[in-house]
């Protein structure tokens, strides 16, 4: 009996870290950052829903604009660094973007950082796979670091996993769940500790 007494508040101290951790992070790359929060605009199109951070394509269509986001104000130049938790609950189809850095001069996304069915996360464009750790129920971090002119990285779980030159221009961070030229639905997507930081 006194053994169990004294582990029950280890395995209670250890459940209550394991909940607890999506706040124990920090931004990567430390130093000088200063919390900032931009606002934002829902867009819901096709079969796309929000419902605060949930965010669902209802239908398995592969053509038509499908989406399910929020849309952040637009910055200009200095580094900007984005940090959120996004779960997939389910994906019935595949191919689905998760986050994108959109590039205003050049009317398009810049990155964007999509899913496969199975749990594959890669770069849209180019192809590269970053991580296996998107499959269905997992809760998987992404940071973004973005020196506006210079280059942009993306995190996985804390560590970087893809940089690219960057131009000049006008940029905005969106997430949520939205269908690819080459993806379709359906698929339910729940972000969390969604930050914002620059320098």
């Amino acid at each position: 009996m006194p053994r169990n007494k004294r582990t029950v508040p280890v395995l209670g101290a250890a459940a209550a870290m394991l909940l607890t951790a999506p706040n124990a992070y920090a931004e990567v790359e430390p130093g000088g950052w200063t919390s900032t929060s931009p606002s934002f605009t829902v867009q819901e199109r096709g079969c796309g829903q929000v419902d605060n951070l949930t965010f669902t394509l209802t239908c398995s269509t592969g053509s038509g604009d499908q989406r399910a986001e929020r849309r952040y104000a637009t910055y200009t130049g200095g580094t900007r660094q984005f940090e959120g938790y996004f779960r997939i609950a389910s994906m019935g189809g595949t191919r689905i973007s998760l986050k994108q850095t959109f590039n205003e001069w050049a009317s398009g996304p810049f990155f964007m950082l999509a899913g496969e069915r199975g749990g594959r996360l890669y770069a849209v464009h180019g192809g590269t796979t970053l991580s296996n750790a998107g499959t269905v129920g997992a809760t998987v971090r992404v940071n973004t670091v973005h020196q506006v002119g210079s280059e942009h990285r993306t995190y996985i779980n804390g560590s970087l996993k893809h940089s690219y030159a960057s131009p000049g221009g006008s940029f905005y961070d969106k997430f949520g769940a939205y269908r690819t030229d080459s993806g379709s639905g359906p698929a339910n997507v729940v972000w969390s500790g969604v930050k914002f930081w620059r320098k």
